[in-house]
Protein backbone atom coordinates (compact mmCIF):
# COMPACT_ATOMS: atom_id res chain seq x y z
CA UNK A 1 0.00 0.00 0.00
CA UNK A 2 2.94 2.32 0.70
CA UNK A 3 5.89 2.25 -1.70
CA UNK A 4 9.22 4.03 -1.39
CA UNK A 5 8.49 6.59 -4.09
CA UNK A 6 5.35 8.63 -4.48
CA UNK A 7 3.11 7.97 -7.46
CA UNK A 8 3.94 10.14 -10.42
CA UNK A 9 0.58 11.89 -10.46
CA UNK A 10 0.82 12.74 -6.76
CA UNK A 11 4.45 13.64 -6.13
CA UNK A 12 5.73 17.19 -6.00
CA UNK A 13 8.39 17.73 -8.67
CA UNK A 14 11.90 16.80 -7.59
CA UNK A 15 10.90 15.44 -4.18
CA UNK A 16 10.82 11.64 -4.06
CA UNK A 17 9.14 10.71 -0.78
CA UNK A 18 9.87 7.71 1.42
CA UNK A 19 6.50 6.56 2.60
CA UNK A 20 6.31 5.33 6.19
CA UNK A 21 4.84 1.89 6.87
CA UNK A 22 1.09 1.96 7.27
CA UNK A 23 1.28 0.60 10.81
CA UNK A 24 3.43 3.56 11.92
CA UNK A 25 0.80 6.03 10.71
CA UNK A 26 -1.83 3.99 12.54
CA UNK A 27 0.19 4.12 15.78
CA UNK A 28 0.73 7.87 15.75
CA UNK A 29 -2.94 8.40 14.93
CA UNK A 30 -4.05 6.04 17.70
CA UNK A 31 -1.80 7.04 20.60
CA UNK A 32 -3.88 10.02 21.69
CA UNK A 33 -7.17 8.14 21.64
CA UNK A 34 -5.52 5.21 23.40
CA UNK A 35 -4.22 7.42 26.20
CA UNK A 36 -7.54 9.22 26.51
CA UNK A 37 -9.78 6.19 26.72
CA UNK A 38 -7.69 3.73 28.71
CA UNK A 39 -8.46 5.80 31.82
CA UNK A 40 -12.23 6.06 31.22
CA UNK A 41 -13.28 2.82 32.99
CA UNK A 42 -11.37 3.92 36.08
CA UNK A 43 -13.04 7.32 36.34
CA UNK A 44 -15.66 6.42 38.99
CA UNK A 45 -12.93 4.63 40.95
CA UNK A 46 -10.47 7.51 40.61
CA UNK A 47 -13.07 9.81 42.17
CA UNK A 48 -13.18 7.50 45.19
CA UNK A 49 -9.40 6.96 45.32
CA UNK A 50 -8.68 10.70 45.35
CA UNK A 51 -11.66 11.59 47.53
CA UNK A 52 -13.36 13.85 45.00
CA UNK A 53 -16.55 13.99 42.94
CA UNK A 54 -17.05 12.30 39.60
CA UNK A 55 -17.36 15.72 37.97
CA UNK A 56 -13.90 16.72 39.23
CA UNK A 57 -12.35 13.38 38.31
CA UNK A 58 -13.94 13.64 34.88
CA UNK A 59 -12.03 16.90 34.38
CA UNK A 60 -8.98 14.75 33.68
CA UNK A 61 -10.78 13.82 30.45
CA UNK A 62 -11.91 17.35 29.67
CA UNK A 63 -8.42 18.67 30.45
CA UNK A 64 -6.98 16.08 28.08
CA UNK A 65 -9.13 17.49 25.30
CA UNK A 66 -8.10 21.05 26.20
CA UNK A 67 -4.49 19.95 25.93
CA UNK A 68 -5.22 18.54 22.50
CA UNK A 69 -6.67 21.89 21.48
CA UNK A 70 -3.48 23.65 22.53
CA UNK A 71 -1.25 21.13 20.80
CA UNK A 72 -3.14 21.00 17.55
CA UNK A 73 -3.15 24.78 17.23
CA UNK A 74 0.63 24.82 16.91
CA UNK A 75 1.83 21.47 15.56
CA UNK A 76 0.39 21.84 12.09
CA UNK A 77 1.88 25.27 11.46
CA UNK A 78 5.20 24.29 13.04
CA UNK A 79 5.37 21.25 10.77
CA UNK A 80 4.62 23.39 7.72
CA UNK A 81 7.67 25.43 8.71
CA UNK A 82 10.12 22.85 10.14
CA UNK A 83 8.95 19.50 8.77
CA UNK A 84 6.76 16.68 10.03
CA UNK A 85 9.38 14.36 11.56
CA UNK A 86 11.16 16.64 14.11
CA UNK A 87 7.90 18.16 15.32
CA UNK A 88 6.33 14.72 15.75
CA UNK A 89 9.28 13.36 17.73
CA UNK A 90 9.22 16.41 20.01
CA UNK A 91 5.52 15.87 20.68
CA UNK A 92 5.95 12.21 21.51
CA UNK A 93 8.74 13.06 23.94
CA UNK A 94 6.41 15.48 25.73
CA UNK A 95 3.75 12.75 25.83
CA UNK A 96 6.13 10.45 27.68
CA UNK A 97 7.03 13.19 30.16
CA UNK A 98 3.35 13.82 30.89
CA UNK A 99 2.73 10.09 31.37
CA UNK A 100 5.44 9.92 34.05
CA UNK A 101 3.90 12.99 35.72
CA UNK A 102 0.55 11.17 35.89
CA UNK A 103 2.17 8.04 37.26
CA UNK A 104 3.54 9.84 40.31
CA UNK A 105 0.51 12.11 40.91
CA UNK A 106 -0.35 12.41 44.60
CA UNK A 107 -3.70 14.17 44.08
CA UNK A 108 -6.27 14.77 41.36
CA UNK A 109 -4.75 18.18 40.47
CA UNK A 110 -1.28 16.92 39.43
CA UNK A 111 -2.99 14.05 37.63
CA UNK A 112 -4.96 16.56 35.58
CA UNK A 113 -1.76 18.53 34.85
CA UNK A 114 -0.07 15.36 33.65
CA UNK A 115 -3.01 14.54 31.44
CA UNK A 116 -2.75 17.98 29.80
CA UNK A 117 0.94 17.33 29.05
CA UNK A 118 0.06 13.92 27.66
CA UNK A 119 -2.56 15.47 25.44
CA UNK A 120 -0.38 18.28 24.11
CA UNK A 121 2.31 15.76 23.22
CA UNK A 122 0.11 13.08 21.70
CA UNK A 123 -1.88 15.54 19.59
CA UNK A 124 1.19 15.79 17.35
CA UNK A 125 0.36 12.32 16.07
CA UNK A 126 -3.19 13.24 15.11
CA UNK A 127 -2.27 16.46 13.32
CA UNK A 128 0.80 15.18 11.53
CA UNK A 129 -0.61 11.84 10.41
CA UNK A 130 -3.25 13.75 8.42
CA UNK A 131 -0.68 16.20 7.07
CA UNK A 132 1.67 13.35 6.09
CA UNK A 133 -1.13 11.59 4.24
CA UNK A 134 -1.95 14.83 2.42
CA UNK A 135 1.75 15.16 1.52
CA UNK A 136 1.56 11.74 -0.11
CA UNK A 137 -1.86 11.69 -1.79
CA UNK A 138 -4.46 13.81 -3.56
CA UNK A 139 -7.77 14.63 -1.86
CA UNK A 140 -9.87 11.60 -2.83
CA UNK A 141 -7.03 9.18 -2.18
CA UNK A 142 -6.32 10.98 1.12
CA UNK A 143 -9.91 10.40 2.23
CA UNK A 144 -9.61 6.73 1.33
CA UNK A 145 -6.31 6.33 3.19
CA UNK A 146 -7.63 8.20 6.23
CA UNK A 147 -10.62 5.86 6.31
CA UNK A 148 -8.39 2.77 6.19
CA UNK A 149 -6.02 4.11 8.82
CA UNK A 150 -8.83 5.20 11.10
CA UNK A 151 -10.54 1.82 10.73
CA UNK A 152 -7.35 0.08 11.82
CA UNK A 153 -6.47 2.51 14.61
CA UNK A 154 -9.93 2.10 16.13
CA UNK A 155 -8.56 -1.13 17.56
CA UNK A 156 -6.74 1.03 20.14
CA UNK A 157 -9.84 2.72 21.61
CA UNK A 158 -11.65 -0.60 21.25
CA UNK A 159 -9.25 -2.51 23.47
CA UNK A 160 -7.93 0.31 25.69
CA UNK A 161 -11.06 0.55 27.90
CA UNK A 162 -10.89 -3.23 28.41
CA UNK A 163 -7.19 -3.04 29.29
CA UNK A 164 -7.75 -0.04 31.54
CA UNK A 165 -10.67 -1.68 33.33
CA UNK A 166 -8.77 -4.85 34.14
CA UNK A 167 -5.55 -3.01 35.07
CA UNK A 168 -7.53 -0.86 37.51
CA UNK A 169 -9.41 -3.80 39.02
CA UNK A 170 -6.29 -5.94 39.40
CA UNK A 171 -3.47 -3.50 40.17
CA UNK A 172 -4.86 0.03 40.68
CA UNK A 173 -4.73 3.19 38.61
CA UNK A 174 -0.91 3.48 38.51
CA UNK A 175 -0.72 0.31 36.41
CA UNK A 176 -2.69 2.09 33.68
CA UNK A 177 0.00 4.75 33.31
CA UNK A 178 2.83 2.20 33.35
CA UNK A 179 1.12 0.56 30.40
CA UNK A 180 0.69 3.92 28.62
CA UNK A 181 4.39 4.69 29.11
CA UNK A 182 5.40 1.35 27.59
CA UNK A 183 3.15 1.97 24.59
CA UNK A 184 4.53 5.50 24.20
CA UNK A 185 8.12 4.27 24.17
CA UNK A 186 7.26 1.74 21.45
CA UNK A 187 5.53 4.37 19.27
CA UNK A 188 8.34 6.91 19.68
CA UNK A 189 10.99 4.34 18.82
CA UNK A 190 9.04 3.21 15.75
CA UNK A 191 8.76 6.79 14.47
CA UNK A 192 12.45 7.41 15.04
CA UNK A 193 13.35 4.37 12.96
CA UNK A 194 10.76 4.31 10.19
CA UNK A 195 9.02 7.65 9.76
CA UNK A 196 10.95 9.82 7.31
CA UNK A 197 10.30 13.42 6.33
CA UNK A 198 7.48 14.00 3.80
CA UNK A 199 7.22 17.80 3.69
CA UNK A 200 9.86 19.79 1.81
CA UNK A 201 8.07 22.93 0.63
CA UNK A 202 8.72 24.88 3.84
CA UNK A 203 8.09 28.43 4.91
CA UNK A 204 4.30 28.87 4.83
CA UNK A 205 4.27 29.92 8.48
CA UNK A 206 7.21 31.84 9.96
CA UNK A 207 5.80 33.52 13.07
CA UNK A 208 2.95 33.39 15.56
CA UNK A 209 1.27 36.29 13.77
CA UNK A 210 1.56 34.46 10.44
CA UNK A 211 0.05 31.37 12.05
CA UNK A 212 -2.94 33.39 13.27
CA UNK A 213 -3.35 34.98 9.85
CA UNK A 214 -3.29 31.52 8.31
CA UNK A 215 -6.02 30.37 10.68
CA UNK A 216 -8.06 33.47 9.84
CA UNK A 217 -7.66 32.79 6.14
CA UNK A 218 -8.90 29.22 6.55
CA UNK A 219 -11.88 30.27 8.66
CA UNK A 220 -12.97 32.70 5.96
CA UNK A 221 -13.37 29.77 3.56
CA UNK A 222 -16.92 28.42 3.72
CA UNK A 223 -15.78 24.97 2.55
CA UNK A 224 -13.22 24.75 5.33
CA UNK A 225 -15.77 25.85 7.93
CA UNK A 226 -18.19 23.22 6.69
CA UNK A 227 -15.69 20.40 6.91
CA UNK A 228 -14.02 21.51 10.15
CA UNK A 229 -17.19 22.21 12.13
CA UNK A 230 -18.87 19.05 10.86
CA UNK A 231 -15.97 17.06 12.25
CA UNK A 232 -15.93 19.14 15.45
CA UNK A 233 -19.61 18.65 16.26
CA UNK A 234 -19.54 14.97 15.29
CA UNK A 235 -16.66 14.53 17.70
CA UNK A 236 -18.52 16.55 20.34
CA UNK A 237 -21.41 14.12 20.07
CA UNK A 238 -19.03 11.20 20.60
CA UNK A 239 -17.21 12.86 23.50
CA UNK A 240 -20.57 13.58 25.13
CA UNK A 241 -21.04 9.83 25.10
CA UNK A 242 -17.49 9.24 26.29
CA UNK A 243 -17.78 11.73 29.15
CA UNK A 244 -20.79 10.04 30.69
CA UNK A 245 -21.05 6.49 29.37
CA UNK A 246 -18.86 4.94 32.06
CA UNK A 247 -20.93 6.56 34.81
CA UNK A 248 -24.16 5.49 33.08
CA UNK A 249 -22.95 1.92 32.68
CA UNK A 250 -21.44 1.58 36.16
CA UNK A 251 -23.63 3.80 38.37
CA UNK A 252 -26.99 3.52 36.56
CA UNK A 253 -26.91 0.00 35.13
CA UNK A 254 -24.50 -1.65 37.60
CA UNK A 255 -21.83 -2.67 35.07
CA UNK A 256 -18.24 -3.29 36.24
CA UNK A 257 -15.27 -1.23 35.00
CA UNK A 258 -14.10 -4.09 32.80
CA UNK A 259 -17.69 -4.72 31.69
CA UNK A 260 -17.86 -1.16 30.38
CA UNK A 261 -14.76 -1.89 28.33
CA UNK A 262 -16.46 -4.85 26.68
CA UNK A 263 -19.60 -2.84 25.92
CA UNK A 264 -17.40 -0.16 24.35
CA UNK A 265 -16.47 -2.64 21.62
CA UNK A 266 -19.87 -1.89 20.06
CA UNK A 267 -18.88 1.78 19.75
CA UNK A 268 -15.43 1.18 18.31
CA UNK A 269 -16.74 -1.63 16.11
CA UNK A 270 -19.42 0.64 14.67
CA UNK A 271 -16.89 3.36 13.92
CA UNK A 272 -14.53 0.85 12.35
CA UNK A 273 -17.33 -0.48 10.17
CA UNK A 274 -18.14 3.00 8.88
CA UNK A 275 -14.45 3.69 8.22
CA UNK A 276 -13.95 0.42 6.38
CA UNK A 277 -16.98 0.88 4.13
CA UNK A 278 -15.92 4.47 3.45
CA UNK A 279 -12.45 3.31 2.45
CA UNK A 280 -13.80 0.58 0.18
CA UNK A 281 -16.15 2.84 -1.77
CA UNK A 282 -13.99 5.98 -1.59
CA UNK A 283 -12.97 5.76 -5.25
CA UNK A 284 -16.57 5.44 -6.47
CA UNK A 285 -18.54 7.74 -4.16
CA UNK A 286 -17.62 11.38 -3.60
CA UNK A 287 -16.50 12.18 -0.08
CA UNK A 288 -19.11 14.93 0.32
CA UNK A 289 -21.88 12.43 -0.32
CA UNK A 290 -20.45 10.09 2.32
CA UNK A 291 -20.39 12.97 4.81
CA UNK A 292 -24.07 13.55 4.07
CA UNK A 293 -24.88 9.87 4.67
CA UNK A 294 -22.83 9.81 7.85
CA UNK A 295 -24.26 12.94 9.44
CA UNK A 296 -27.84 11.93 8.67
CA UNK A 297 -27.31 8.41 10.02
CA UNK A 298 -25.78 9.73 13.26
CA UNK A 299 -28.57 12.24 13.74
CA UNK A 300 -31.26 9.61 13.20
CA UNK A 301 -29.50 7.31 15.67
CA UNK A 302 -29.51 10.01 18.35
CA UNK A 303 -33.21 10.67 17.76
CA UNK A 304 -33.95 6.96 18.13
CA UNK A 305 -31.91 6.88 21.35
CA UNK A 306 -33.92 9.75 22.82
CA UNK A 307 -37.21 8.19 21.73
CA UNK A 308 -36.38 4.84 23.34
CA UNK A 309 -35.41 6.60 26.55
CA UNK A 310 -38.66 8.61 26.65
CA UNK A 311 -40.80 5.49 26.28
CA UNK A 312 -38.86 3.75 29.06
CA UNK A 313 -37.24 1.05 26.95
CA UNK A 314 -33.59 1.94 27.51
CA UNK A 315 -31.32 -0.72 29.01
CA UNK A 316 -27.54 -0.99 29.06
CA UNK A 317 -27.54 -3.25 25.99
CA UNK A 318 -29.95 -1.01 24.04
CA UNK A 319 -27.99 2.11 25.01
CA UNK A 320 -24.68 0.77 23.70
CA UNK A 321 -26.23 -0.87 20.65
CA UNK A 322 -27.87 2.34 19.42
CA UNK A 323 -24.72 4.35 20.18
CA UNK A 324 -22.82 1.78 18.10
CA UNK A 325 -25.10 2.54 15.17
CA UNK A 326 -24.45 6.27 15.66
CA UNK A 327 -20.74 5.45 15.46
CA UNK A 328 -21.22 3.84 12.05
CA UNK A 329 -22.39 7.23 10.78
CA UNK A 330 -19.42 8.90 12.44
CA UNK A 331 -17.16 6.47 10.60
CA UNK A 332 -18.53 7.74 7.29
CA UNK A 333 -18.41 11.45 8.05
CA UNK A 334 -15.22 12.02 10.02
CA UNK A 335 -12.40 10.73 7.75
CA UNK A 336 -14.02 12.40 4.74
CA UNK A 337 -14.46 15.62 6.71
CA UNK A 338 -10.80 15.65 7.73
CA UNK A 339 -9.68 14.93 4.18
CA UNK A 340 -11.83 17.80 2.94
CA UNK A 341 -10.49 20.22 5.56
CA UNK A 342 -6.82 19.58 4.71
CA UNK A 343 -7.53 19.69 0.96
CA UNK A 344 -9.17 23.12 0.78
CA UNK A 345 -5.67 24.63 0.49
CA UNK A 346 -3.02 21.86 0.22
CA UNK A 347 -0.20 24.37 0.85
CA UNK A 348 -1.60 24.83 4.36
CA UNK A 349 -2.39 21.17 5.05
CA UNK A 350 -0.59 21.23 8.39
CA UNK A 351 -2.30 24.40 9.58
CA UNK A 352 -5.69 23.14 8.38
CA UNK A 353 -5.19 19.84 10.18
CA UNK A 354 -4.18 21.62 13.37
CA UNK A 355 -7.00 24.15 13.31
CA UNK A 356 -9.68 21.58 12.50
CA UNK A 357 -8.32 19.34 15.24
CA UNK A 358 -8.31 22.20 17.75
CA UNK A 359 -11.93 23.03 16.93
CA UNK A 360 -12.75 19.34 17.24
CA UNK A 361 -11.25 18.97 20.71
CA UNK A 362 -12.34 22.37 22.01
CA UNK A 363 -16.00 21.82 21.18
CA UNK A 364 -15.78 18.21 22.30
CA UNK A 365 -14.32 19.21 25.65
CA UNK A 366 -17.12 21.72 26.17
CA UNK A 367 -19.91 19.20 25.69
CA UNK A 368 -18.04 16.57 27.69
CA UNK A 369 -17.70 18.99 30.63
CA UNK A 370 -21.41 19.77 30.51
CA UNK A 371 -22.18 16.05 30.65
CA UNK A 372 -19.79 15.46 33.55
CA UNK A 373 -21.40 18.15 35.69
CA UNK A 374 -25.05 17.33 34.90
CA UNK A 375 -25.03 13.53 35.29
CA UNK A 376 -27.04 12.09 38.14
CA UNK A 377 -28.96 8.81 37.98
CA UNK A 378 -30.13 9.10 34.39
CA UNK A 379 -28.50 8.90 30.93
CA UNK A 380 -30.58 11.85 29.68
CA UNK A 381 -27.74 14.47 29.78
CA UNK A 382 -25.58 12.16 27.65
CA UNK A 383 -28.37 11.61 25.14
CA UNK A 384 -29.22 15.29 24.84
CA UNK A 385 -25.60 16.37 24.31
CA UNK A 386 -25.14 13.63 21.70
CA UNK A 387 -28.24 14.86 19.89
CA UNK A 388 -27.11 18.50 19.98
CA UNK A 389 -23.71 17.57 18.57
CA UNK A 390 -25.16 15.41 15.78
CA UNK A 391 -27.66 18.12 14.80
CA UNK A 392 -24.99 20.84 14.61
CA UNK A 393 -22.70 18.53 12.60
CA UNK A 394 -25.42 18.04 10.01
CA UNK A 395 -26.11 21.79 9.84
CA UNK A 396 -22.38 22.57 9.49
CA UNK A 397 -22.17 20.18 6.55
CA UNK A 398 -25.14 21.87 4.88
CA UNK A 399 -23.45 25.24 5.43
CA UNK A 400 -20.25 24.11 3.74
CA UNK A 401 -22.03 22.55 0.78
CA UNK A 402 -23.57 25.88 -0.22
CA UNK A 403 -20.29 26.70 -1.97
CA UNK A 404 -19.34 24.62 -5.04
CA UNK A 405 -16.24 22.42 -4.58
Amino acid sequence: MFSDVKDADDAPPGNPLRRPPLWVLILITAISSFALQIVVPAMPGLALDFGTSFGIAQMSLSAFLVGMVLGQLVYGSLSDRYGRRPVLLAGLTLFLAGSFFCLFAWDITPLIVGRVLQAIGSSAGIVLSRAIIRDLYDRERSAQMLAYITAAMVIAPMVSPIIGGYLYEWFGWQAIFWFVIAFGVFVTGSCFLWLHETHFERGVTSSFADMLRGFGYLLRLRRFRGYAFQVAFTTASFYSFLGGASAVAINVYGTSASGYGWWFILISGGYMTGNFISGRIGRRVRSDRMITVGTVLSLLGCLVLLSVYLVGGLTSAVFFLICGLVSVGNGFSMPNGFAGAVSVDPSRAGAASGLSGALQMGIGATLMTVVGHTLSDTPLPVILMMLIGATLAWLAHLHGMKTPA
